[in-house]
């Protein structure tokens, strides 16, 4: 009942004293790709608080510690006015009803959608960074994805055919972040040479019927839903080399592309 109250409480002739974003802007962050992101390019009292999913193991594309000393929040209008911050960073997928909220309100919101490419990914970072008042960051973050891409770097040979399997057997497809780093990293995608799309399921049958080179468990550790990642089915496939990928270097961009740069050169080392 709060939300109403304060809308109607809260007309456009009359909206609160917001003060209108000066050059280093307070922000809060609702997006836990975001989270990473501006936690490396604006200073600590600027970002009054991120998304509560960056404080959960299962879901934090920064570092638990670091993530777990700021106040996190879950998004609600309440939350965000408690803090009253210059400008609200959400993502595509932020209820439309919480954003109309914000900028009825008197708030800026920005939204930040999923990047499906690192190029996609080097934008918003810069954009982050310019909200932040702090470009020069967004710059050196983005170099620092440059160098690990580089060192990453398969040596000379065909890529190889990998899977990266997620919970409930399903596969990431075209269009998406760990697709192109699969590819910069000297991998590629098998699931997406079948013909599989974008969270589309590739059934235990499949894999033993047509092998890939490589699977890349990227289950969710913290639950019990994954005994098909390791189904002992799997032991016979003596060709087909196995290795853990953490989920959460699966979508958010910024740092993340750097641990995932990181973590698919030493699968690759190891073959």
């Amino acid at each position: 009942m709060l939300l109403p109250i304060l809308l109607a409480a809260c007309s456009p002739a009359a909206p609160p004293q917001v003060k209108a974003p000066q050059n280093h802007p307070t922000i809060v962050s609702l997006n836990p790709c975001t989270d990473a992101i501006l936690a490396e390019v604006a200073d600590p009292q600027q970002l009054l608080a991120i998304s509560s999913y960056s404080q959960d193991p299962a879901s934090s594309s920064m570092d638990l510690a670091r993530a777990r000393a700021m106040t996190g929040v879950s998004g609600t209008v309440e939350e965000v006015l408690a803090l009253r911050p210059q400008v609200v960073v959400g993502s595509s997928f932020t209820a439309p009803g919480t954003r109309m909220a914000l900028e009825r309100l008197g708030y800026r919101f920005e939204a930040f959608g999923l990047a499906g490419t690192i190029a996609e990914n080097k934008a918003q970072i810069r954009s982050l960074a310019r909200i932040a008042g702090h470009p020069e960051r967004g710059e050196a973050l983005v170099r620092q994805i440059d160098a690990a891409l580089a060192a990453a770097a398969p040596p000379p040979g065909p890529p190889v055919p990998t899977v990266v399997w997620q919970s409930g057997g399903i596969v990431p497809g075209e269009g998406t972040l760990i697709t192109e780093l699969l590819a910069r990293t000297g991998f590629v995608n098998f699931a997406a040479q079948k013909g599989l799309h974008q969270a589309e399921m590739l059934p235990l049958e499949v894999m033993l019927a047509d092998p890939p080179r490589l699977i890349l468990a990227a289950g969710n550790t913290y639950s019990e839903e994954d005994r098909l990642l390791s189904h002992p089915a799997l032991a016979g496939l003596t060709r087909t080399r196995r290795e853990r990928l953490d989920p959460v270097l699966l979508w958010c961009g910024g740092p993340t592309i750097i641990k995932a740069a990181e973590r698919l050169a030493q699968v690759r080392r190891s073959l």
